[in-house]
C-alpha cells in the first residue's frame, strides 16, 4: 500500500513553477534586457576565444587547449539556464515540466562539476609550467592533456548522474514552486513528500566536498606557484603572475558559489538568487574578459585574427 502511494505521489507532479527573480513586470523587463545582453556577450566572447585558439598555431599549447574547453563549458553552462529564464520573463506561470527540470539539473551539474575539475587541471598545468619548466612538455604532452580532458568530462558526467538519480527517485506530490529561476537539486528536493535528510547529507558530501577539496587544492597550488615565482626574473614573473591572477579570479567566482550553495543543508537564503545569477550568467561572461584582458598572447592572437579579417574585407 505504501509503495502504491509513493508511486502516485511521484507521478502527481508533472510541472514545477519557477518563481523567477521578480514578480514586478517592470523589473522583469529590465532583467530580460540585462540577461539577454549578458548571454549574447557570453556566446560571442567564448566562441571567439575558441576560434582564436584554433586559428592561431602559437596557441596550440596545453594551457590554451584547456582554456578552449573552459570557453566551451561556459557556453553550454549558460545555455542550460539563461534562455529558459529569458522566455519565462514574459510568462506569468513560469512552468517547467518534470522531465525538463530533471534535464536542466543534469546538464547544470555536468558542466559545473566538469568546470571545477577543469580549473583544478589548469592550476596543475600552471604549476608544472612555472615550477618545472624544463619538464613541462614531457609532463604535459598531448596524450596526457587528452586523457585529462576525458577524465574531467567523465568525472562531471558521473557526478551529475549520481545527483540526478538521487533527486528523481524521491516522491513529489506538492508543493510545486521552486524559489529560483532554474531547477537545482537543493531547491527541488525540498519539494519532496518525504524526509530528505539523508539525501541532503549525500549532496553535501558529494557536491560540497568536491568544491571544498578542489578549492583547497587550487589555493595550495597557487601558493606554491607564488613562492616559486620569487626565484624568477621580473619579466617572466610578471607574465606568470598575470596568468595566475586570472585563474584565481575565475576560481574564486565559480567555486565561491558552489561552496555557498552545496556545503549546507537545502535551506533557502535571500542571497541564493544573487549568487545563482553570478553562477549562471555573470561568471561565464567574465571568463573571456578575464583571460583576454590579462593575457598578452590572447590579445595578440585576437588582434592578428581581426587584422586578417579586415584585410580580407578590404580585398
Amino acid at each position: 500500500m505504501d509503495e502504491a502511494l509513493l508511486l502516485n505521489h511521484t507521478s502527481s507532479v508533472t510541472h514545477f513553477h519557477l518563481r523567477g527573480l521578480s514578480v514586478d513586470q517592470k523589473v522583469q523587463v529590465s532583467v530580460f534586457a540585462i540577461f539577454l545582453l549578458f548571454y549574447i556577450l557570453t556566446l560571442i566572447g567564448n566562441i571567439l576565444i575558441v576560434i582564436t585558439i584554433i586559428y592561431d598555431h602559437r596557441l596550440h599549447t596545453p594551457m590554451y587547449f584547456f582554456l578552449s574547453n573552459l570557453s566551451l563549458i561556459d557556453v553550454c553552462h549558460s545555455t542550460v539556464t539563461v534562455p529558459k529564464m529569458l522566455v519565462d520573463t514574459w510568462s506569468e506561470e513560469k512552468l517547467i515540466s518534470f522531465g525538463g527540470c530533471v534535464t536542466q539539473m543534469f546538464f547544470l551539474h555536468l558542466f559545473a562539476c566538469t568546470e571545477i575539475f577543469l580549473l583544478t587541471v589548469m592550476a596543475y598545468d600552471r604549476y608544472v609550467a612555472i615550477c618545472k619548466p624544463l619538464q613541462y612538455m614531457t609532463v604535459m604532452n598531448w596524450k596526457v592533456c587528452v586523457l585529462l580532458a576525458v577524465a574531467l568530462w567523465s568525472g562531471g558526467t558521473i557526478h551529475s548522474i549520481a545527483l540526478t538519480s538521487l533527486t528523481i527517485k524521491l516522491p513529489y506530490c506538492g508543493p510545486d514552486e521552486i524559489d529560483n529561476f532554474f531547477c537545482d537539486v537543493p531547491q527541488v528536493i525540498k519539494l519532496a513528500c518525504t524526509d530528505t535528510h539523508i539525501i541532503e547529507i549525500l549532496i553535501v558530501s558529494n557536491s560540497g566536498l568536491i568544491s571544498v577539496v578542489c578549492f583547497v587544492v587550487l589555493v595550495v597550488s597557487y601558493a606554491v606557484i607564488l613562492v616559486s615565482l620569487r626565484q624568477q626574473l621580473s619579466g617572466g614573473r610578471r607574465k606568470a603572475l598575470s596568468t595566475c591572477a586570472a585563474h584565481l579570479t575565475v576560481v574564486t567566482l565559480f567555486l565561491g558559489h558552489c561552496i555557498f550553495i552545496y556545503s549546507r543543508p537545502a535551506t533557502s537564503l535571500p542571497e541564493d538568487k544573487v549568487v545563482s545569477v553570478f553562477f549562471t550568467a555573470v561568471t561565464p561572461l567574465l571568463n573571456p574578459i578575464i583571460y583576454t584582458l590579462r593575457n598578452e598572447d590572447m590579445k595578440n592572437a585576437l588582434n592578428k585574427l581581426m587584422g586578417k579579417k579586415e584585410k580580407k574585407e578590404e580585398k
